[in-house]
């Protein structure tokens, strides 16, 4: 019943829409760019994100690429300040290595339209890990403009850093909203702070330019604090953060002048991203009623 409920053409997705307008940009590409427009007026920039994961045939991961493709002759055209995000299992990664490959590849050569070509991979859940960073590699070594995201609540994740650092790989670190087992993630809120400003610091300090990804004003504040210690200049990192969340915080931080760019989601399978998400970690939906009532 959940799964009726979730799909893209059922009653509840086109009636309550309006439930996941404020963190999703709409459903049509016009929708995203627009969406992309007002948050450049306000000094951020943007990552289009188009809704959908966990495809397992190759008609859905064909027509996905193609509308990345199509996302980018957007950006181009309207001249919109954004690049791009995309998970690796809705173009193809549950269909196999080589197939997924082969449809990122085609995306970061149509990337090199726009002033801003970088697509960042974005990272999923621990099943599939390691095969998402074993395709950045094949990907970043024959194209410098994608970057990948490191969760800083994997226990796996100082290596990877210090592995994407020694590559020269643009790195987004986000805390995790995965469900993972304690074998494979920290689970308490302190642990997972304290690792992800011990994971800041050596991409600040050595990476390039790397996405600080969070809504936590705590991890915000420290991460201003190794800046202000190691004499870092802004614009060599930017913050991220989500669409439609804790927007007066976005707004302080462009304030500040720090860079800000903000992750948009758009497209059909909205309730479908929401679902998982709230459904994975309790943290999640605290985090989403929380922003729901914050300005």
């Amino acid at each position: 019943m959940i799964e009726r409920l979730l799909s893209p053409d059922s009653s509840f997705q086109r009636r309550f829409f309006f439930i996941a307008r404020r963190f999703v940009a709409g459903e049509r590409i016009a929708d995203a760019v627009e969406a992309v427009r007002r948050l450049n007026e306000t000094g951020m920039s943007a990552s289009l994100d188009f809704l959908g994961e966990d495809v397992t045939d190759r008609q859905t991961a064909t027509k996905t690429t193609e509308t990345y493709l199509a996302m980018l002759d957007a950006i181009a055209s309207s001249g919109i300040r954004s690049n791009i995000s995309v998970k690796l299992t809705a173009i193809g990664l549950l269909i196999g290595d080589d197939f997924a490959l082969g449809n990122l590849e085609r995306i970061l050569q149509r990337a090199h339209i726009n002033p801003d070509p970088f697509v960042r991979i974005d990272m999923e859940g621990s099943a599939v890990t390691q095969r998402t960073l074993a395709i950045f590699e094949r990907a970043f070594g024959e194209y410098e403009n994608v970057g990948i995201v490191l969760q800083a609540m994997l226990r796996r994740t100082p290596a990877d850093v210090e592995r994407a650092v020694a590559l020269g790989a643009r790195v987004r670190l986000c805390k995790g909203a995965y469900k993972e087992p304690p074998s494979i993630a920290l689970a308490s809120t302190d642990d997972i702070r304290a690792q992800y400003l011990r994971l800041a610091e050596p991409l600040l300090d050595r990476g390039v330019y790397p996405g600080i990804a969070t809504h936590d004003r705590r991890l915000i504040a420290g991460v201003k604090e190794i800046v202000r210690a190691h004499g870092i200049s802004r614009d060599r990192f930017e913050f991220q953060m989500l669409y439609g969340s804790r927007p007066e915080l976005q707004r302080r931080i462009v304030a500040e002048n720090y860079n800000l760019r903000i992750y948009v989601p758009f497209g059909t399978h909205w309730a479908g991203y929401f679902y998982r998400r709230i459904a994975e970690r309790r943290e999640n939906a605290l985090f989403a009623l929380s922003s729901i009532f914050s300005r």
